[in-house]
């Protein structure tokens, strides 16, 4: 993705799954979707073990969350063994973005993703991408 269209997903995004979100403040998992919830993203939270996050529900897994919540990025803070399944998920809730943040990488379940059409992102974090592209 290059960096008009990387402007163009941030600009148009509204509701980001965050998936892997963790607990632990010093985490990518945690302070990465807080720094988008301040810029005014919705975050939904994803973890099995969390009830809810940042004042919003969390969800055990993307197929849990309610049709009517239209989540536009999946962003992915898990190891590169359990993207696979996340990305099938990601196609059936109908994301136009998949994330995988930097160390949850998996390059078969990228080229599945952008198989079905989903516009993907690959071993690059949300938070330095934004602020590299907008300061």
């Amino acid at each position: 993705m290059n960096d008009k269209e990387m402007r163009e997903l941030f600009k148009t995004v509204k509701t980001i799954a965050v998936v892997g979100f963790s607990t632990k403040e010093e985490r990518p998992g945690f302070y990465v979707p807080q720094y988008l919830q301040q810029l005014k993203y919705k975050i939904i939270p994803v973890n099995p073990a969390v009830t809810e996050a940042l004042g919003e529900k969390a969800y055990p897994d993307l197929r849990s969350i309610p049709r009517e919540v239209k989540i536009d990025l999946v962003v992915i803070f898990r190891p590169p063994a359990d993207v696979p399944p996340i990305v099938e998920d990601a196609i059936q809730i109908g994301a136009r973005y998949v994330w995988m943040q930097i160390g949850a990488v998996n390059p078969d379940a990228a080229k599945r993703a952008e198989q079905a059409g989903i516009a993907t992102v690959v071993d690059l974090c949300m938070l330095i991408e934004y602020q590299r592209l907008f300061g």
